[in-house]
């Protein structure tokens, strides 16, 4: 079991958050360190005990890190760390899990209302200082979301508070989780993974919300895309990697999808010469939607709350990995 000493070095690492600039202005009495690049980050490993992190970590750090007994991941994804090694070297790992939960959701929500609403080509349609007349041709109107079937694949924190906010919108929300009996997270109805392909034909509204797994990668692939009902709507706040971005092109090009906006992508920063850039009717986020002005707080709570239970001596921890 790690322990801390009683007033340990902490490092946090990350490129952009204000994570140190928080905790002092709190008042939270942590003795840090802080940096922005794995050059910087090298300097410091050595003498580190605790390492708040996300996408700086790489495995071989460990080798340069003698002291280190606690690592709190900033994302809540944690497919990055080898949990054997960390759990071989002795040091523990937690996510946070839940920090972004309200705001991804909210993000999927502002995605799918932007893709109903056209708000894409409105704000096009500024930039050129064009007012768009009425439209004559039905299919071609805004939308309303309220009396939309969604099928909602993941319902963890995320996809539980995407349920609820559909629904709030009068959406009926068919989920689709791994394991159909932890609850129905919101949702009208839960049913298992194996039974996606089955939902697929009435899916007026198509949300990605769930973790990358072996059995959620490469999860909407051409065939899948192909069983949806003409003219639906996906938004994916997922993983890049639960997507066959070829198969998503050829969707929006075919008119079988309307619109689509993603938050994530395969390869990211999503490179300038990626053909998703001038798709049809794609919205892109830069995997902006967990990013508010509270994130930093969040991960300070879950970290406090950690660092509080391992100088107890307690074995559980909030968001436990390792």
């Amino acid at each position: 079991m790690a322990v801390l000493a009683s007033d340990p070095l902490v490092c946090f690492a990350h490129p952009a958050y204000r994570l140190g600039e928080r905790a002092r202005a709190r008042g939270l009495g942590l003795r840090f360190v802080e940096v922005r690049d794995r050059p910087a980050l090298d300097a410091v490993i050595g003498r580190v005990e605790v390492l708040v992190i996300s996408g700086l970590w790489r495995d071989e750090l460990l080798d340069r890190a003698p002291m280190l007994r606690f690592v709190q991941s900033i994302s809540a994804g944690t497919d990055q760390y080898d949990k054997e090694l960390l759990r071989a070297r002795g040091v523990r790992l937690a996510s946070a899990a839940g920090v972004n939960a309200n705001a991804v959701a909210e993000h999927a929500i502002a995605l799918l209302l932007a893709l109903a609403r056209l708000l894409p080509e409105a704000v096009r349609n500024q930039d050129r200082r064009f007012w768009r007349g009425m439209i004559g041709e039905i299919g071609r109107r805004e939308q309303e979301l309220s009396g939309k079937t969604m099928v909602l694949v993941g319902l963890g924190r995320i996809g539980s508070r995407i349920a609820r906010l559909a629904r709030a919108l009068g959406m009926r929300v068919l989920g689709v989780r791994r394991d159909p009996a932890a609850g129905d997270g919101g949702a009208d109805e839960v049913h298992a993974l194996s039974e996606l392909d089955r939902l697929l034909p009435g899916a007026e509204v198509l949300v990605l919300a769930c973790p990358l797994a072996p059995e959620t990668a490469d999860l909407l692939d051409s065939r899948r895309f192909d069983l949806l009902p003409p003219g639906a709507l996906f938004v994916n706040v997922a993983r890049g990697r639960c997507v066959v971005e070829e198969a998503l092109l050829a969707a929006l090009r075919s008119g079988r999808l309307a619109a689509a906006a993603i938050d994530v992508a395969r390869e990211e920063p999503l490179p300038p010469d990626s053909p998703l850039w001038t798709a049809p009717n794609l919205l892109i986020t830069p995997h902006s939607a967990g990013e508010t002005r509270a994130y930093e707080d969040r991960v300070l709570d879950l970290l406090v709350e950690n660092l509080a239970r391992l100088a107890r001596g307690e074995t559980a921890l909030v968001n436990e990995i390792v």
